[in-house]
């Protein structure tokens, strides 16, 4: 398994500081805060797609290069992600093979290729636009609250589907959400995100159950009810 340390990371304007975190990613990494909180600005300083506007500064170490061709990208809305007049199969970038090879990862078969966005579900979109961004030899996979626009069914069965690829491709995941109940199962560990700071950090499954942040106890307590939190 890769390693992704950021170190330092920093995103201010002309007048103040937006972001100034660090954070690991050794496996799989949730970074979850409130809208506002700065997790998105994160992801996109990782992709190189802040507005010219922002100063960003960061370093970081790992045993791969922080460039496009290692790095996947799930957006928040993958209706948004797909030009509606153009067909599936020309929204890839690989040879036929590899497009085969990763619409069966995803478990679609090659009779979407030739159809338009619109003439598939929510659900069979996430999942191409989860095979476009696997069909690169990526290292790391970053996903922008990849569930939002879905059902509680298509949610759950896009959760599982990341987990197979982020075991069976050996991809280091971030996970950036608000929605604490879709990773809590998933992500070993946990980054607890206010105004652009962490507030907690730490194996997931530990946060959860001992939160020592009342920020912490905030997120959860919107996402859980006692019984669901105890289960």
């Amino acid at each position: 398994m890769s390693y992704l340390n950021i170190n330092k990371l920093n995103i201010s304007t002309k007048d103040e500081n937006l972001v100034d975190i660090s954070f690991n990613i050794k496996t799989s990494t949730a970074l979850v805060g409130e809208s506002g909180s700065g997790k998105s600005l994160t992801l996109k300083s990782i992709l190189k797609l802040l507005p010219s506007n922002l100063k960003i500064n960061f370093d970081y170490d790992s045993d791969f290069e922080l460039i496009n061709k290692n790095i996947g990208f799930i957006p928040q809305n993958p209706f948004t992600s797909l030009s509606p007049m153009t067909k599936i199969k020309d929204h890839f970038f690989c040879s036929y093979e590899k497009i085969i090879e990763v619409l069966k990862l995803v478990d679609l078969d090659e009779t979407v290729l030739n159809k338009f966005p619109n003439q598939l579900s929510g659900g069979q979109i996430q999942r191409v636009v989860i095979a476009i961004a696997i069909s690169e030899d990526i290292k790391i996979l970053l996903l922008d609250e990849p569930t939002t626009a879905l059902d509680l069914q298509n949610r759950d069965n896009i959760i599982n589907l990341i987990k197979t690829l982020h075991k069976n491709l050996n991809l280091l995941i971030l996970f950036v959400t608000h929605d604490i109940d879709s990773i809590k199962d998933f992500c070993d560990e946990i980054v607890i995100i206010k105004k652009g700071k962490i507030i907690e950090t730490g194996l997931t499954l530990e946060v959860l159950a001992n939160p020592k942040d009342n920020y912490t106890k905030k997120l959860i307590n919107s996402t859980f009810n006692n019984k669901n939190f105890r289960e």
